[in-house]
């Protein structure tokens, strides 16, 4: 299907291009998000007299996409979930958690500008895209974490597997510094028992005499 682009549309072309593409990109995406407008010539006559207001609208957002997103670009957020001592989540972060993390720090960011690149199912730092305008995007960090506290420790550089490793370290000096305790009671109790038995035998040999 050809089709008139209203705005620029990645891998496709530039406001007012003439394209062709699937029919079910078309009617599914294109058209019904009022990104394209079919190739006629009542829509190709529409165009070239909207088309001076369009680039203007155009123009406009597009400043302001800009002007926030050298706000947003580079920022961190944190996102709070359940997952194994591997770091596997108990289900994923998805493009809405991504949005309404940002959107509680203050910037407007909706969930269908938010693009993923690639499943988050770990714990860890991982990188986000956010679609503010056709030409204009910014990249944020999700620190997804069970905790505020394991998220400083991951902003800090320390993975999952280091985090377990200290805690797993952490853990067995705590037992071990048990054992030693027992160890020097259970030898203090034998000293003890030492100095009894001496002090009944010298009794002993006082009474004998």
């Amino acid at each position: 299907m050809d089709i008139i682009l209203l705005e620029r549309v990645a891998k496709l072309g530039q406001m007012g291009e003439v394209v062709s593409v699937k029919e079910g990109y078309a009617r599914n995406y294109l058209l019904p998000q009022g990104k394209a407008l079919r190739a006629n010539e009542a829509n190709l006559a529409r165009f070239e007299a909207e088309k001076a207001q369009m680039e203007a609208r155009n123009l406009e957002t597009k400043k302001e996409a800009q002007a926030l997103a050298e706000k947003l670009d580079g920022q961190k957020f944190i996102v709070i979930r359940s997952a194994s001592d591997g770091g596997a989540l108990y289900g994923s972060v998805t493009t809405r958690d991504a949005a309404d993390a940002a959107t509680e720090a203050g910037f407007s960011v909706d969930k269908k500008q938010v693009v993923l690149k690639g499943a988050i199912k770990e714990l860890g730092l991982h990188e986000v895209d956010v679609i503010l305008h056709p030409e204009v995007e910014a990249t944020i960090t999700l620190n997804v974490a069970r905790s505020a506290e394991e998220a400083e420790l991951q902003e800090a550089g320390k993975s999952i597997a280091e985090l377990a490793a200290e805690e797993e370290a952490a853990a067995e000096f705590e037992i071990q510094e048990l054992f030693d305790d027992i160890g020097a009671a259970a030898s203090d109790d034998e000293e003890l028992a030492e100095t009894a038995g001496v002090e009944t035998e010298e009794e002993d040999k006082s009474d004998d005499n």
